[in-house]
């Protein structure tokens, strides 16, 4: 059973393809295609007018008829509408559909006619591709006929002639086109050259403008370090000058004070209260020596220069070497300062300070009451008597201005590095001064808002000392000095 339905199934397929088969060769009888026969001629391509004639038919057929829709009463009812409407309108659309059905009519006759033109040029061309054929063969016996040895030799030389007029030309083509090649690539070439050529110079030129430039740059920078170093120089020159100068004035009055007799010497007044007994000693090369060079004490006293900002009135009692008034000179702050040594002030005035020789208690007994608003001592109450401290912290709160500020500096007793050595390394030292001391004389005498800060870590001078325990080391080794702050209330 198998068997008979596969021969069954291959039997209709074979009787499919004859008819397919069949119905191409009639439609290309009916409608030759526009290809090129023997003769080369090209017929004309009837598909899209047949195409069209069976799309106007299909249009006129339908002409009347009602559109098909899903089944059901109401489509029923609809199509029967559609249908009543229809006829009704028959007597009106008749011409158009006679109309119509002639047009196509008319496209069937152009369409015959046409088919029939082709057919007769498909017999045409058949016929003038055996004339030319015949031509061919009549034209190659003529030529066989006539073909000699001479007609070889003029054959062949034709075709050399032939064969160097083409190599010639050739020749001359490849050689006009090297010719350009060669000149363009030259040219090519020398505009690459020329390029190159400006791109060098121009970098030549920038780099000679940056040389200048960079030249003029240091030529100015060392002109002005030059000049800086020589104003520098000038400057060192002439401190070394009035330093030299001081000294020699300072020999010149020892040696005239040794000079003086016995009884003069003898007969001279006590110094002031307040005003500590020196040792016969130049005392400007002993502070020089144990307490630093000027520079040297400068650089520690920048701690005081934010606090005495914005005062318009600074006194500086044991103004020294006048190191504060040189720091609120530089601020634009009014200062001046009083000294019991000659040669300290002699020294201040040189540097163009205000400052005066004198006991420092007749100084501020002369003073204004609530004149000052800031008073700088440092180092000096360390020389005075342990009686005369809350004096002067007495007289200082006297004449300064509510909020005014005092500034103390001395050694600090609870570093012992600084009573075991530095304490006792200035002669005239009395008897130092506890920070929690001078607190409760600032508060008797009206003071608040008192700091105190250590200055001068012992452990900068000595190395040692970072060998101990931290704890103990800024317990019993912290600052060489200290400096106490308050505010007058």
């Amino acid at each position: 059973m198998a068997g008979g339905e596969d021969n069954g199934k291959d039997l209709n397929v074979e009787e499919l393809k004859a008819i397919v088969r069949e119905i191409r060769e009639r439609v290309r009888a009916q409608h030759p295609a526009s290809e090129a026969d023997a003769a080369g001629v090209l017929l004309a391509d009837l598909m899209p007018l047949v195409h069209a004639r069976d799309a106007a038919e299909a249009k006129v057929a339908a002409i009347g008829t009602v559109n098909p829709r899903p089944p059901g009463l109401l489509n029923n009812l609809i199509q029967a509408v559609k249908r009543l409407v229809a006829r009704a309108l028959d007597w009106h659309v008749r011409e158009q559909v006679e109309f119509n059905r002639a047009m196509v009519e008319a496209v069937n006759r152009n369409l015959d006619a046409l088919n029939e033109i082709n057919r007769s040029l498909g017999r045409l061309a058949g016929e003038l591709g055996e004339i030319r054929a015949l031509h061919e063969g009549l034209k190659r016996h003529v030529t066989e006929a006539l073909e000699g040895p001479v007609m070889r030799e003029l054959r062949e030389q034709k075709d050399i002639r032939t064969h160097w007029q083409e190599w010639r030309k050739g020749w001359e083509e490849k050689l006009a086109t090297n010719e350009i090649q060669f000149l363009r690539g030259l040219a090519d070439l020398r505009a690459a050259y020329d390029h190159r050529v400006s791109q060098v110079e121009a970098n030549f030129r920038d780099l000679i403008r940056s040389q200048h430039s960079d030249f003029e740059t240091a030529l100015e920078r060392a002109s002005l370090e030059i000049q800086k170093k020589v104003w520098e120089d000038f400057e060192r020159i002439r401190a070394e000058y009035e330093r030299l100068i001081h000294n020699e004035l300072r020999v010149v009055r020892q040696r005239v004070r040794a000079l003086q007799p016995a009884e003069a010497r003898a007969g001279a007044a006590e110094p002031p209260a307040g005003k500590p007994e020196r040792p016969a000693i130049d005392y400007l090369r002993f502070a020089e020596r144990f307490r630093g060079s000027e520079e040297h004490v400068r650089r520690r006293q920048e701690f005081y220069r934010e606090r005495f900002r914005g005062c318009t009135a600074v006194l500086d009692l044991g103004c020294g070497r006048g190191e504060f008034l040189e720091l609120m000179k530089e601020e634009g702050i009014p200062a001046r300062g009083v000294d019991a040594d000659a040669e300290c002030v002699a020294l201040c005035r040189s540097k163009g300070l205000e400052a005066e020789e004198g006991d420092l208690f007749a100084f501020l007994d002369g003073v204004e009451e609530a004149s000052c608003d800031g008073i700088f001592c440092a180092h000096v109450v360390e020389h005075l008597e342990p009686a005369r401290v809350p004096e002067l912290i007495r007289r200082a709160a006297a004449v300064l201005r509510r909020g005014g500020l005092l500034a103390i500096e001395t050694p600090n007793p609870a570093c012992l590095a600084a009573m075991a050595v530095h304490f006792y390394m200035d002669p005239t030292h009395v008897r130092p001064a506890p920070s929690q001391l001078l607190a409760f004389y600032l508060e008797e005498a009206g003071f608040g808002r008192i700091e105190v800060h250590e200055l001068s870590p012992a452990a900068e001078t000595m190395p040692a000392l970072g060998e101990l325990p931290e704890r103990f080391r800024d317990t019993f080794f912290g600052g060489l000095d200290y400096a106490i702050l308050a505010r007058r209330l």
